[in-house]
């Protein structure tokens, strides 16, 4: 198997983000921002330098950058940066079973199974499904269709490292998932996380392209988690 080459970090650290805006890296056309609970913002653009049909996302919390992520056309986790460890994640190929955003909205479900692997010098296999339950929301004048999902996190060994339940939203014309409301299990503890998107802001608008997240701010800083929390895959 060979293991995609590491495309995220020149492009993300090229974005600098001043006081109130995120800067788009030179080459790149901004498609979205997404306000969501938890305070977050994430903010969706596309890239000439990556060629057609891929999709960046770069989420913002109050004390600047926490994630940053690169998926194709079918939502193939294709990297993902984490600023908090400094590691880049790469999708490994081929897939055992690669994602299919056509498979899933074209019957209303997809499976997946595939690896990935860390910069930190480790793999996890990703094994799991989508599934599309029918309901549907309007967001700012987008629609967004709910998604129920499974996934567990898999060491080299099979054995599970945890496991994650949740509904989640597709837009079909950005061809990606955005967050929603997940549940984690750990081997010594189950947590719950709300990213459920409250407000949506596309090109012109007063807040795209916001560096500022808006939602449950106060909460989350007298809340903070003492170590930083594992997550799905950030598609």
């Amino acid at each position: 198997m060979r293991r995609a080459a590491i495309l995220m970090v020149p492009m993300i650290l090229a974005a600098p983000v001043s006081a109130q805006t995120f800067s788009l890296p030179q080459g790149c056309e901004g498609v979205a921002t997404v306000q969501k609970r938890e305070c977050l913002v994430s903010h969706l653009f596309t890239c000439e330098a990556d060629g057609p049909g891929t999709l960046r996302r770069v989420d913002l919390g109050e004390e600047g950058m926490t994630h940053a992520s690169l998926i194709d056309a079918e939502t193939r986790w294709i990297e993902s940066f984490s600023p908090a460890t400094g590691a880049t994640d790469t999708l490994v190929e081929p897939e055992a079973d690669p994602a299919s955003f056509t498979e899933l909205t074209a019957t209303g479900r997809d499976t997946w199974d595939f690896e990935i692997w860390s910069s930190d010098g480790y793999s996890v296999r990703y094994v799991g499904y989508d599934r599309l339950t029918g309901e549907t929301m309007v967001l700012d004048g987008v629609t967004l269709e709910q998604t129920k999902f499974e996934m567990r996190a898999l060491g080299q060994d099979g054995a599970e490292f945890y496991s994650v339940t949740g509904n989640e939203w597709i837009v079909r014309d950005w061809r990606s998932f955005v967050s929603g409301i997940t549940e984690t299990t750990l081997p010594d503890e189950t947590y719950t996380t709300d990213r459920t998107p409250v407000a949506i802001f596309g090109p012109g608008d007063a807040g795209f392209l916001t560096a500022e997240p808006t939602q449950d701010c106060a909460v989350m800083m007298s809340g903070l988690p003492a170590v930083e929390r594992v997550s799905r895959v950030a598609r």
